[in-house]
């Protein structure tokens, strides 16, 4: 009985697995598919945006379009064959979609899209139980949790050993 449950969640976990890999492959830059690739998936107002195709061939320059930050122009990248853009995103720019448009001669037009957030990350991440600098605090009050599961743990072992149940 107990190999049963233990091959079922097994088999439960491998299937939850294998049915988000087409999902997390779907997920990536929403303008992958279009030769486009925008770095800042991500972008808040302030920050620079890298936008860079493959998709223009041989050609040495291009045009883009951002709907939040304008008009921007893209060079001869690094890699043969890329173009690359940069622009930075207005401070006064509202969270939402933006869309970039790339052009190229002959006639070639690509769309993609980032997401814009609507504050600056500053600071560091609150998610404890108080400023780092008080860690007396919080390492008393881990040996206290550490201290009781260990007594919980001792009475559990002498309760079984002496056969007393309730």
């Amino acid at each position: 009985m107990r190999n049963t449950r233990i091959g079922a969640g097994i088999g439960l976990v491998i299937g939850a697995l294998g049915l988000s890999v087409p999902a997390a492959v779907a997920v990536g830059s929403p303008a992958s598919d279009s030769g486009m690739h925008i770095r800042s998936g991500n972008g808040s107002p302030g920050s620079t945006v890298t936008v860079s195709t493959r998709a223009c061939g041989s050609e040495t320059y291009g045009k883009g379009t951002s709907e939040v930050a304008g008009a921007f122009h893209l060079f001869k990248g690094d890699r043969k064959g890329e173009l690359v853009g940069t622009f930075k995103i207005p401070l006064e720019a509202e969270a939402g979609v933006d869309t970039v448009i790339l052009k190229c001669p002959p006639r070639i037009k690509i769309t993609g899209t980032y997401k814009v957030t609507d504050r600056i990350p500053s600071g560091a991440v609150a998610a404890g139980f108080g400023a780092a600098t008080d860690k007396g605090t919080q390492l008393a009050v881990g040996g206290v949790l550490i201290a009781g599961a260990a007594a919980g743990g001792v009475i559990r072992v002498r309760r079984r050993m002496s056969g007393v149940r309730t």
